[in-house]
């Protein structure tokens, strides 16, 4: 995926890939909005957003370079999503800060230089930002279930009701369930949401294909996917690796319609 050849010198980078931080897209492990996704890398919560390099430098070391050319970066994801090669050199004047570690993984490495590991630590350095493991459950591990969700999203709707959207059934979750406790705060967050606008990237809207669109909001404790023409799923702190599903009934069409209209859009 990668574009940029090391020169000379232990302070060089080779980046291995890229991802975008802005208040439509950025990585969810970090936070349940853009702010608090910025505020993890400690970042000000800069509207335009930034793109984040994740590299080696000559000795091997991660490190998460920052930047403020965000049209950069996506050109070089939208090229690589192609096939594409795309050397991504980014100009020294628009680099934010640069950070030990790497916070998601990154399955590839540099040529010619040692393997990935952490930096060493200078007087007054961060701690290495590093990816959330698999062994517990959290957060950030919620947030990322339910991006697999949404990107999977077929799969887990099959797994619920297969067939075509208007033969699948209309019910409302039980609400007296325990589980459902959960997924009823989460709901009525959401509502109020619509009231009281939440930070920028915490609802988030996607095209889904057919006239819909994907919606993935997000709040303490819990996280949602959903598709406006269909229904939603429910991920909680409190029940690991649960997908919960919230069926179409009467009141979530316009839930979903009224999120759509506030969600930030990828320009």
């Amino acid at each position: 995926m990668a574009a940029t050849e090391p020169a000379a010198g232990d302070d060089s980078l080779y980046v291995l890939t890229a991802c975008l931080l802005t208040p439509a897209r950025f990585p969810s492990v970090l936070g349940d909005d853009y702010p608090a996704a910025c505020a993890a890398l400690g970042l000000a919560p800069y509207e335009e957003g930034y793109g984040l390099l994740f590299g080696q430098d000559g000795l091997g070391a991660r490190w998460t370079v920052v930047i403020d050319d965000v049209s950069l970066v996506a050109v070089a994801i939208a090229s690589w999503d192609c096939g594409m090669a795309y050397d991504l050199s980014p100009d020294e004047s628009s680099v934010v800060a640069g950070l030990p570690g790497w916070p998601l993984p990154v399955a590839t490495k540099a040529p010619g230089v040692p393997d990935p590991h952490d930096p060493e630590p200078e007087e007054g350095d961060p701690a290495p930002l590093t990816p959330p493991t698999g062994d517990v459950w959290g957060p950030a591990q919620r947030r990322l279930g339910a991006d697999e969700v949404a990107l999977h999203w077929n799969e887990w709707r099959d797994r619920i009701a297969p067939g075509p959207a208007q033969e699948r059934p209309a019910a409302a979750p039980t609400t007296a369930q325990d589980p459902y406790t959960g997924v009823r705060r989460a709901l009525e967050e959401l509502r109020g949401y619509l009231e009281e606008p939440p930070p920028a990237g915490r609802v988030r809207s996607g095209f889904a294909g057919e006239g819909a669109r994907t919606i993935r909001a997000d709040g303490p404790g819990w996280s949602l996917v959903a598709r406006t023409d269909d229904m939603a799923f429910v991920l909680l702190d409190d029940l690991p690796r649960e997908v919960l599903p919230v069926t179409r009934g009467p009141q979530l069409p316009a839930l979903l319609e009224g999120l759509d209209a506030i969600a930030v859009r990828p320009t």
